[in-house]
């Protein structure tokens, strides 16, 4: 779920297809400030159920994912905010491409979060101006 001046959107964290819109949320709920949680409404299949928003206002997805990913948001040249991909539980030794990737610069819109879903199947970087999904169909179990 986003949250933007541009209202509330549900997206399908699988196709990035807009799953539910709503331009107009109810101005008391509209931000997860409103919320020690950082909740707002859900919307569309999710109404009634309160999403925690991470983003502007605080909160963060998970970094990590049951198969060992790691996600690492570092700031060499602030403002501009880079994400770095790793399959080695972080690190970043080694060259990029081996067990790690550069995979997204925001350096034209402000940078608001990154993270993984709790199953560790979508990964999701959102700026001032986008939200960008990348998924995959099944996270290895660790032995």
């Amino acid at each position: 779920m986003t949250v933007s001046t541009a209202g509330h959107g549900l997206f399908d964290a699988v196709t990035g297809e807009i799953v539910a819109r709503d331009r107009d949320p109810d101005p008391d709920t509209s931000t997860p400030d409103a919320e020690p949680d950082l909740a707002c409404p859900g919307l569309g299949p999710v109404e009634g159920v309160p999403v925690r928003i991470a983003g502007l206002f605080g909160g963060g997805p998970h970094r990590t994912t049951p198969d060992g990913w790691t996600l690492d948001v570092v700031a060499p040249d602030w403002p501009d905010h880079r994400v770095i991909l790793s399959a080695d539980g972080g690190g970043h030794r080694g060259e990029p491409g081996g067990s790690w990737w550069h995979i997204h610069h925001a350096s034209w819109s402000e940078f608001r979060t990154a993270g993984f879903s709790p199953s560790g199947r979508t990964l999701a970087v959102a700026t001032s101006s986008d939200l960008t999904l990348w998924t995959r169909e099944s996270v290895r179990a660790l032995s």
